[in-house]
C-alpha cells in the first residue's frame, strides 16, 4: 500500500529511503528470510489450534466448552495475531488505515466479548461465544501474508543467484607467477588469467590470447563473441575455449554483473505496486464501523435511561453485533481464496503463478515486451540449408562427429540435426578448437575442419575434408510456430507488442516484420532493456516483460509483471512472477486472460462482502427492534456471527465457480503444448 514519507518507520537502503505502515512490513522488506521463519511458526500455531476451535464450536453437549475454546484460542489470539495488533497501533499512530485495524477491531471485540461471556454467562443473557470467528480470521489472513512474504523472498533470491555466477577465486598474474586469490580481492589495474570453461569475475580488456566468450548472460544471444587482444570483456560471461589474460578495468561493486545485481535489487524493492482494494476499503470502513457501533450503543443507553427498563446489556449487545457483523473475514478471504483457486488451476494447465499479487498488474497490461532469442524464437539456431559436393549424410556425419566435442551453439545445432536425422556419429581424435575460427579433428583417418564462413549474411560454416571444401551449413534462429498466433491475438485484445534484444539490427528487424510487431529495439544491454520498459511505463503503458535469460531479469523486475518461458535460466525464473511450464508461448496470452478473470472474481467477492456487511450493520444496530421487540437482541449476536459465516461461505462458493470459467475461457485452446 502507499505509505507517506511522514511515517516514522523508515529504512535507508542503497542510498534510498523506504517508508512502511508497520514493523512487520519493514521486517518483511529488510529480511524476508527471517520473516518467513517467524510467520511459519505463527501460522503453524494458528492452524494447529484454530481447527479444533472451529470443530468444537459446532459439536453440542461438550462440558465446559467455553473454557476449552478459550484455552485453545489464546495462542492464536496473542501469539499468531500479535503482528496485526502491532500493525494496527502503528497505522493509527501514522494516521493511516489498513487491514490490520479491521482485523484487530473484529478479532479483539469477538474475543473479549466471548471472554466476558465465558467468565459470567449471566452478565449478558442469551449470549454465545465467538472464539471460532476470532481464531479463523487471524489464521486465514496470516496464511495470505505468508504467501506474500515467500514471494518477496523469492524475488530477493533472483538477485542473489546473479552473484553466485562469479567464481570464488581468480587467477591473478603477478610477474611470472599466477596466484589463486579471492575474486573480491581483485582490483582495477590487476591482470587475471581466465582458463577455458571459467567465468570472468571482473570487467576488463584482453591483453593476451583469444577465445570464444559466451556473453548470453549479458546480451541474451547464444552465439559466442570472439575476444582477442584489445577486446572488452564483461564479468559474468564465460570463456568457452581459449586462455585469456585480462587487464581489469572494473571489479567488485563497479563490475557489470554487480551493477545488474544492484539494479535488480532496486527494481524488486522499489517497483510501484497498486494499493490493495482491501486497504483502500479499510481506510473508510473502519471509522464507519466504529461510528455506527458507538452511535448504536449510545442511542440504546439513551432509550434505556428514558424508558428505565434496566436492560443495560442491550447497548453492549448492539455494539458487539455491529462490530462482529462488520468483521473483515469475508473481505480478508475475498482475494486469497480466489488467488489460491486460480493459481492451483493454472498450475494444472501449465502456468506457475509464483506471485499472485502480480495478477492484478497483468490484468491491466497494455504492452507486452518480449526478449527475442529463446522467447519468440527457439533458444538454439537450427540448420536452415545444407550444400554438399559429397553425400549429404556423410558430410553431416563427419561434421557432427567433430562438433560433438564442442559446446558452441552452432556445434550443438549440427549434432542435434544429425541425431534427429538418424545419422550415426563416430569418434574423433586430435580435436582442436580455435576461438573465432572453428574446430578440426581426425575421423576415420580423414582430417575434418569446420570453419566459419566469411561470405554469408547468416550464420554459416564450411566443411573441409583433408583441406578440400565439401560443403557448407547455414543456420537461422527459427521463430516458434505459435509466436505469430500469439502476436495476432494480443493485437486483437488491443495490446501492443515489442521486442528488445541483444541481437543485431537486421535480425531484430526481420523478426519484427515477420510477426508484425509494433516496435523493436536491437543491441540492448540489461540496463537498456530496463530503461526501455521504464520509458513505456512513463508513456502510460502497463508493461509485461517476457524473457528467458539472466540479462532479462532487471527488465522483468522493472516491468509491472514478468513472465519466464520454459527454457528460462534459474535466475529468470526466480525473477518472474509467472513461469510457463509448457512448451508453448501461447500461455503468455493465457496468463493475461487468467489474470483478468481472477481479478474480476476478486472484485465480485469484495463488492459482495462489503455490500453484505454494510447492509446488515443497521440490522445489528437495532433496525428490527420496532418490528420484533428488544428480545431480538437475545439472538442477534448469534445471528451476526452466522451472517458473518454466510458472508465468508458465499465468497468461497463464488470463488469455486472460477474453475469453470478458467476451463472454458482461458485453457480451452487446442495444442497448448507439453509440460517440460
Amino acid at each position: 500500500m502507499f505509505v507517506p514519507d511522514t511515517s516514522n518507520l523508515k529504512l535507508t537502503k542503497d542510498g534510498r529511503d523506504y517508508f512502511f505502515c508497520s514493523t512487520d512490513c519493514l521486517n518483511k522488506f529488510k529480511s524476508p528470510e527471517e520473516q518467513v521463519r517467524a510467520i511459519r511458526w505463527k501460522l503453524t500455531v494458528a492452524w494447529l489450534f484454530s481447527v479444533p476451535v472451529l470443530a468444537l464450536t459446532y459439536i453440542p453437549g461438550i462440558a465446559f466448552k467455553p473454557w476449552i475454546l478459550l484455552v485453545l484460542t489464546l495462542p492464536v489470539q496473542f501469539y499468531s495475531g500479535i503482528g496485526f495488533y502491532r500493525g494496527a497501533y502503528e497505522s493509527i499512530r501514522n494516521r493511516m488505515g489498513n487491514m490490520d485495524i479491521l482485523i484487530t477491531l473484529g478479532t479483539l471485540t469477538a474475543f473479549f466479548y466471548s471472554f466476558v461471556v465465558t467468565f459470567d454467562p449471566l452478565l449478558i443473557s442469551h449470549s454465545s461465544t465467538y472464539y471460532d470467528a476470532s481464531a479463523f480470521i487471524i489464521t486465514l489472513i496470516l496464511t495470505g501474508n505468508f504467501i506474500e512474504t515467500i514471494t518477496k523472498k523469492s524475488a530477493g533470491d533472483a538477485a542473489s543467484k546473479l552473484l553466485e555466477l562469479i567464481p570464488g577465486t581468480a587467477h591473478k598474474v603477478v610477474g611470472d607467477d599466477i596466484l589463486e586469490v579471492p575474486s573480491d580481492s581483485i582490483k582495477e589495474g590487476d591482470t587475471v588469467l581466465v582458463k577455458p570453461g571459467e567465468i570472468l569475475s571482473a570487467d576488463g580488456v584482453v591483453s593476451e590470447g583469444s577465445a570464444d566468450v559466451d556473453a548470453s548472460t549479458i546480451t541474451g544471444e547464444q552465439e559466442p563473441v570472439l575476444a582477442t587482444v584489445g577486446s572488452r570483456v564483461i564479468s559474468g560471461t564465460k570463456n568457452l575455449n581459449g586462455t585469456l589474460k585480462i587487464k581489469v578495468l572494473r571489479s567488485g561493486s563497479n563490475s557489470t554483473i554487480r551493477k545488474i545485481y544492484d539494479m535488480l535489487q532496486t527494481a524488486t524493492s522499489g517497483r510501484a505496486r497498486i494499493q490493495r482494494i482491501a486497504d483502500v476499503f479499510s481506510l473508510y470502513f473502519v471509522p464507519v464501523v466504529l461510528i455506527a457501533a458507538s452511535i448504536s450503543a449510545a442511542l440504546w443507553v439513551y432509550f434505556i435511561s428514558v424508558g428505565q427498563t434496566g436492560q443495560w446489556d442491550i447497548p453492549v449487545l448492539a455494539f458487539v453485533s455491529v462490530v462482529v457483523i462488520a468483521c473483515p473475514c469475508a473481505i480478508g478471504l475475498a482475494a486469497p481464496i480466489t488467488m489460491l483457486i486460480s493459481s492451483t488451476f493454472s498450475y494444472e494447465n501449465g502456468l506457475i503463478v509464483k506471485n499472485t499479487g502480480a495478477l492484478d498488474r497483468i490484468s491491466r497490461v497494455t504492452r507486452v515486451i518480449f526478449d527475442k532469442t529463446g522467447t519468440l524464437t527457439r533458444t538454439l539456431p537450427e540448420v536452415s540449408e545444407i550444400h554438399s559436393s559429397i553425400d549429404q549424410d556423410q558430410m553431416i556425419a563427419f561434421a557432427g562427429t567433430v562438433e560433438k566435442y564442442s559446446n558452441h551453439p552452432v556445434a550443438q545445432s549440427i549434432v542435434r540435426y544429425a541425431v534427429d536425422a538418424g545419422i550415426s556419429l563416430s569418434s574423433a581424435i586430435q580435436v582442436k578448437e580455435t576461438p573465432g575460427q572453428g574446430i578440426q579433428g581426425t575421423v576415420s583417418g580423414k582430417t575434418v575442419e569446420i570453419i566459419r564462413s566469411k561470405g554469408s549474411q547468416n550464420s554459416a560454416v564450411e566443411v573441409l575434408l583433408d583441406g578440400k571444401n565439401v560443403g557448407n551449413i547455414s543456420f537461422r534462429y527459427v521463430v516458434r510456430p505459435e509466436s505469430a498466433l500469439l502476436i495476432r491475438e494480443l493485437r486483437e485484445r488491443g495490446i501492443k507488442t515489442t521486442i528488445v534484444t541483444g541481437d543485431k539490427e537486421t535480425e531484430a528487424h526481420r523478426i519484427s516484420e515477420m510477426l508484425s510487431l509494433d516496435s523493436y529495439h536491437p543491441q540492448c544491454l540489461p540496463e537498456q532493456k530496463a530503461e526501455i520498459v521504464r520509458k513505456y511505463q512513463e508513456e502510460g503503458d502497463f508493461v509485461v516483460f517476457v524473457g528467458d535469460g539472466i540479462n532479462d531479469t532487471v527488465a522483468m523486475e522493472t516491468a509491472d509483471a514478468g513472465i519466464a518461458v520454459p527454457e528460462a535460466s534459474d535466475v529468470a525464473k526466480e525473477a518472474g512472477d509467472v513461469i510457463i511450464a509448457k512448451n508453448n508461448i501461447m500461455l503468455v496470452l493465457s496468463s493475461i486472460d487468467l489474470s483478468r478473470q481472477t481479478v474480476r472474481k476478486v472484485k465480485q467477492n469484495i463488492f459482495w462482502a462489503i455490500g453484505y456487511n454494510s447492509a446488515l450493520i443497521p440490522v445489528a444496530g437495532g433496525a428490527l427492534v420496532p418490528f420484533l421487540g428488544l428480545q431480538v437482541y437475545s439472538v442477534l449476536p448469534i445471528l451476526s456471527a452466522l451472517a458473518m459465516g454466510m458472508s465468508s461461505t458465499s465468497v468461497v462458493l463464488n470463488s469455486l465457480l472460477l474453475r469453470g470459467t478458467l476451463r472454458k475461457k482461458v485453457f480451452n485452446r487446442p495444442n497448448m503444448g507439453t509440460a517440460v
